[in-house]
């Protein structure tokens, strides 16, 4: 079949754009830094370090298997920091329980391991010089702060609010604000989202 002009520039036209269409890249656990099948102690398993389908744990997420820190954590102080109900990390012990250095990575199943976090992912018990965790980030401390976005009306760039992308509908801010365990959006350091140029930070400050 032959085109005249006119067609053939229509057709080349939809052809560049079906080529440029930007196409989701959903990550996975799998091959992230939270995939431990490949250490020694994990027995070859991608979800039993946190999880377990039978004899869980009593913990703030499903099916919890890793045992938790019990550590009290040195917590962010400033004066220009305006939530007034800032706590010891509740939701956010899950991820500290590795990352504190206080319990073994191989520390699930009701075992005792001996392999500790190291290098820049240990963080310790002193998050006195990290962003603050622990405290309600709500309309009210957006109006006291002055430089935050409303969390229960701004657009995550998720789909929805700040609150029920990124809070988890509680409103209680947490590691999981940022950080996404299982890597859903394939962002390098377990982001839900870029931070280039400053987006993630930018969600929610208004600057």
């Amino acid at each position: 079949m032959k085109l005249d002009g006119m067609k053939k520039v229509v057709v080349l036209g939809l052809c560049m754009a079906v080529a440029t269409l930007v196409v989701p890249v959903y990550g996975s656990i799998a091959g992230s830094d939270h995939d431990f099948s490949g250490a020694g102690w994990s027995g070859g398993k991608i979800c039993e370090p946190c999880h377990t389908p039978h004899n869980a744990m009593t913990a703030s997420a499903p099916l919890w298997n890793h045992e938790e820190t019990q550590a009290t954590f040195t917590l962010y102080s400033s004066n220009t920091f305006d939530a007034t109900d800032v706590n010891q990390p509740t939701e956010s012990k899950l991820c500290l329980s590795c990352h504190d250095g206080t319990v073994a990575l191989d520390s699930f199943g009701g075992s005792t391991g001996g392999t500790i976090m190291s290098g820049s992912a240990l963080i310790g018990t002193d998050l006195s010089n990290m962003h603050p965790i622990g405290f309600t980030y709500d309309a009210a401390l957006a109006t006291s702060d002055g430089g935050l976005f409303n969390p229960t009306t701004a657009n995550s760039g998720l789909g929805g609010t700040i609150t029920d992308d990124l809070l988890g509908g509680t409103g209680n801010l947490g590691c999981a604000a940022c950080h996404d365990v299982h890597n859903t959006a394939n962002v390098a350091k377990l982001l839900r989202k870029t931070n280039a140029s400053s987006g993630l930070c930018m969600t929610c400050h208004d600057k």
